[in-house]
């Protein structure tokens, strides 16, 4: 398979944070094991020895596409520049659920929600105004997502016992309303 280097690249980019293992790759490409490192092997070479802005890491068994740490400076700067622009409202309604609502899953936002969360919540995250708190037992253990020390700083709170009360006919209103409402007495409140 003249295309495997290729189709393995884009199925680490495509896998993100969590990697993909390279059992998961031999599957998908129908790949023996010798091959498969032998294409993975080609594909690091490839990474090291040519001037690229990313290279691979393996890390616990699976393979992750990452930035070079020797340009981390840029990166810096480019969340410094995210975090002075504005939160899209699907962010904001996802970080007033979160806020109110932790620890939660990413499935429970979205029922919250009706639509799915996955971009606003890594943005949320590269903002580092959530993180990960745990996993929910159960099936899947899926990822709880709590507000962090910046969160708390952004909004000018001393703990989270300083977030504004829920109206009461809170679960009346719908999420764009509700969290309107949240980020409205925010801005009252630090005024």
């Amino acid at each position: 398979m003249h295309d495997a280097k290729a189709i393995i690249e884009g199925l680490i980019f495509a896998a993100g944070d969590e990697g993909i293992d390279k059992k998961e790759i031999r599957n998908v490409l129908d790949l023996d094991q010798a091959m498969a490192e032998h294409v993975i092997d080609e594909l690091k070479f490839d990474y090291e020895n040519t001037n690229r802005g990313m290279m691979l890491v393996e890390s616990k068994g699976n393979l992750f596409l990452t930035t070079k740490p020797e340009h981390g400076e840029y990166f810096q700067k480019l969340v410094e520049t995210k975090t002075t622009s504005k939160l899209s409202q699907a962010a904001l309604e996802s970080l007033a659920i979160i806020a109110y609502l932790q620890p939660i899953t990413r499935t429970e936002i979205e029922q919250i929600r009706g639509v799915k969360s996955d971009r606003p919540i890594q943005t949320l995250i590269t903002r580092a105004l959530i993180e990960e708190v745990g996993r929910r037992e159960g099936v899947g253990r899926p990822i709880l997502f709590g507000t962090t020390i910046d969160f708390l700083t952004y909004f000018g709170l001393k703990s989270l016992e300083d977030l504004p009360p829920l109206p009461e006919d809170f679960h009346e209103m719908d999420v764009e309303q509700e969290a309107d409402l949240f980020f409205e007495r925010f801005q009252d409140m630090n005024q």
